[in-house]
């Protein structure tokens, strides 16, 4: 590059021309690029370079005017340049030439070895697989310098350089401007580096009066921080110009999209911004090189183009952050979409579906936990598997759904060669984020599970965490999904048909389902199953079995003792079972309990049996109430039975239910079914006639129709489908809705 500055007469013609360009004005060769005033003066081997480069306009030109001029420059994207090696050695270079300044030492060794190895292999590939245009980037180089020497102002300059590069993309354009600056400033380091050592770096060294340069370098060095701070700012605003037109936008977005609509309004003017700031850092290093220090521009000229920069940077980065987003999105839809087809398609087994639900390299990506080993999904191959779905709460362990896993596994190791017997289950735990406590809880709640669990989380794919939890509904109740040996899902939550019917409800499949609620009626046989080992017995012999409940004292000796008169009068076999309620305080229901047994009242269930009991109603709800239409409720036995009977567990009254052998049963509240059996000789003509119990049911539903006055609660599990209506169990009328929030800590 030709650097004679205009001086002499031989150049006259050339000081002319700058001078009347503008007025005089004592300003420094970068001063006027950036848009200075006044007049500026500098001897240069005895003559003296006047000049001014204008940029006034611009400061007061309309954003969108400019903007539209900047993109009038562009033509067509038919050149394009291999950017990001390109980047990669000029960020060496600039890296280089800062650390390497005397006074200006940063980094580290190992950051600086790092950052040559990514060169290297940058070096490699821009020597075998990309071609600059070495004419292209001297013609810059020259239309930098030599129309700043004669005063042409920075604003012509860059439109110049953007006409000249118009052929290429934007993000060429940027790089290719960079080249030159890039080349010049790693001489000025090269030069300035060997100096000492080496006679031909000496003496370039002396013909640009370096020495003088570096024995000055205390002073210039908040000038040249400014500097580099500018340089800095072209640097990361280049980039993510590169790493915009990386993205992949033709694949994923539509022409008319607000993000490229965006970038349509920020690439050019952030181009054209970043050529200007690489103008003026290149009068920087003319200065140093050829024109003297006293040229330099203030350190708050560049500063205040780096802001510039800067708040461009940030616009460009909240462009490609969205950008990102859209696109991981659409790539997360893409694999949602492939994910579904997969899990609702059928295969000739389960495999593929549990490679999509659970994928690891090395395929071991579940975890036997009885045997403490890593496995791959081949040992479910064509099994019925269970996947049971939960959050990561340390109590998972106390809840329901774990109890009634772990009573199904105990049967299945009973008896494994039983048709019944031929599943397996796989714990799934669902957690937005994993943090290494997360981790720890993990493994601490495998190690109690007696089931497979996953390996690890990463083996569920965020994709599998979307589709559980917007497919399936998962939120934070535990679920039992179940696949089929085909691969096929046949019950989104068998957690109750488990609970109700235990083993009996293999395969587990949503017909299944809906056979066993077709062969069952309300009956004692289905409300009270296996609760008491006596039950069948009593239930095959025809005695008459009494569940009662509630925690008032005084009304269960009441009850008890009177039911048990009416029994022996009436010549019948009474068994009287209390099952407490539902949702029970521990502390008053051992107190109940402890009553009964010293009392001798009656027979109970145990603590564990009575919270089973009423779990198990609450899974009937679920599990009748999705094969029952809210209209046919009212008309449904088996729906009315239930309903009845967590009325009677909602609230701490009494209650009690009568049934005797497969008959139906008789219901009613502590209060009516006290006093009916106590009246009972009103009722003896008819008992006469009709037997003990359809008397009984035939008073207690008299004592209704006189006793208008009651209230009823029924507190349903907030999870689950939520019927919109519900008839009270004791008078048929439309129940009130409210909401409740329960805290009880004993």
């Amino acid at each position: 590059m030709d650097t004679k500055m205009p001086y002499g007469g031989a150049h006259a013609p050339a000081e002319k021309t700058a001078a009347t360009l503008a007025p005089k004005a004592d300003l420094s060769l970068a001063s006027r690029v950036l848009g200075g005033r006044g007049r500026s003066t500098a001897r240069l081997s005895g003559s003296r370079f006047d000049g001014h480069l204008d940029t006034r306009a611009l400061g007061t030109s309309d954003e969108s005017e400019l903007s539209k001029k900047i993109v009038d420059t562009h033509e067509s994207d038919q050149n394009a340049l291999a950017t990001k090696p390109v980047l990669h050695i000029i960020e060496l270079i600039f890296h280089r030439a800062t650390v390497d300044l005397p006074g200006f030492i940063q980094g580290s060794g190992a950051l600086l070895e790092d950052t040559d190895e990514k060169a290297f292999y940058s070096a490699a590939s821009l020597q075998d697989n990309v071609e600059i245009p070495a004419r292209i980037t001297s013609t810059i180089s020259c239309e930098i310098f030599s129309k700043c020497s004669v005063g042409v102002d920075v604003h012509t300059i860059t439109m110049d350089i953007l006409r000249l590069i118009k052929h290429y993309s934007w993000d060429s354009k940027v790089v290719l401007a960079l080249i030159p600056f890039a080349v010049s400033f790693g001489e000025f380091r090269l030069v300035v580096k060997h100096s000492t050592a080496n006679p031909l770096a000496k003496g370039i060294a002396l013909l640009k009066q370096l020495p003088e340069i570096l024995e000055h370098m205390g002073d210039l060095k908040p000038k040249l921080n400014a500097l580099f701070e500018l340089i800095k700012e072209i640097l990361d605003v280049t980039t993510k110009i590169v790493e915009f037109y990386e993205l992949p936008r033709q694949e994923y977005y539509a022409a008319d999209s607000p993000e490229l609509n965006a970038a349509v309004s920020h690439i050019p003017t952030a181009v054209y911004w970043t050529i200007r700031s690489i103008v003026v850092s290149a009068t920087q290093i003319y200065s140093l090189t050829g024109m003297g220090i006293e040229y330099l521009t203030e350190p708050w000229e560049l500063s205040s183009l780096a802001y510039k920069l800067n708040n461009i940077k940030g616009h460009l980065m909240d462009l490609i952050e969205r950008c990102l987003k859209f696109i991981q999105k659409r790539k997360d839809d893409e694999a949602y979409a492939a994910f579904i087809k997969i899990v609702e398609s059928t295969h000739i087994d389960n495999s593929r579906p549990l490679r999509a639900f659970f994928y690891n390299k090395d395929q071991t990506a579940l975890y036997d936990c009885y045997n403490k080993r890593r496995v791959s999904i081949e040992e479910l191959r064509r099994k019925v598997v269970v996947l049971f779905i939960t959050d990561l709460n340390p109590d998972v362990t106390r809840q329901a759904e774990y109890a009634i896993v772990q009573q199904m596994y105990a049967e299945k190791k009973q008896a494994v060669s039983r048709t019944e017997s031929q599943y397996e289950v796989v714990w799934v735990p669902v957690e937005h984020v994993w943090s290494e406590d997360k981790l720890v809880q993990f493994d601490s709640l495998r190690n109690q599970m007696e089931w497979y669990s996953i390996h690890h989380p990463s083996v569920v794919d965020p994709v599998v965490i979307r589709y559980i939890r917007e497919r399936w509904n998962f939120s934070k109740k535990p679920l039992l999904v179940v696949m089929d040996a085909q691969g096929n899902i046949v019950h989104r939550n068998a957690i109750h048909m488990m609970c109700i019917w235990g083993s009996q409800a293999y395969p587990f499949t949503t017909n299944r389902e809906r056979l066993l609620w077709e062969a069952n009626t309300w009956s004692m046989e289905l409300l009270a199953d296996h609760l008491h080992p006596n039950l069948n017995t009593w239930i095959q012999e025809g005695r008459h079995i009494c569940l009662y409940g509630g925690e008032d004292l005084d009304w269960i000796r009441k009850f008890t003792r009177t039911a048990k008169d009416a029994a022996r009068e009436a010549g019948v076999a009474l068994e009287l079972l209390y099952v407490g309620r539902s949702k029970p305080k521990e502390r008053t229901t051992r107190t109940v309990l402890d009553t009964i047994q010293q009392e001798n009242l009656s027979r109970a269930l145990d603590l564990n049996l009575i919270w089973y009991f009423w779990v198990r109603m609450e899974s009937m709800w679920h599990s009748k109430g999705q094969l029952v239409s809210s209209e046919n409720v009212k008309n449904d036995p088996i729906m009315l039975g239930i309903i009845a009977m967590l009325s009677f567990g909602s609230s701490d009254q009494g209650w009690a239910v009568i049934s005797r052998g497969f008959d139906h049963m008789v219901k009613g509240n502590g209060e009516h079914m006290f006093k009916g059996l106590n009246e009972r000789t009103r009722w003896r003509p008819r008992e006469q006639e009709i037997g003990f119990l359809p008397a009984l049911d035939e008073y207690l539903r008299q004592l209704h129709v006189d006793a208008p006055h009651h209230c009823t609660s029924l507190i349903l599990p907030a999870t689950g489908a939520m019927p919109e209506t519900v008839a009270c169990s004791e008078c048929g009328r439309l129940m009130e809705r409210y909401t409740m929030f329960r805290c009880c800590l004993e």
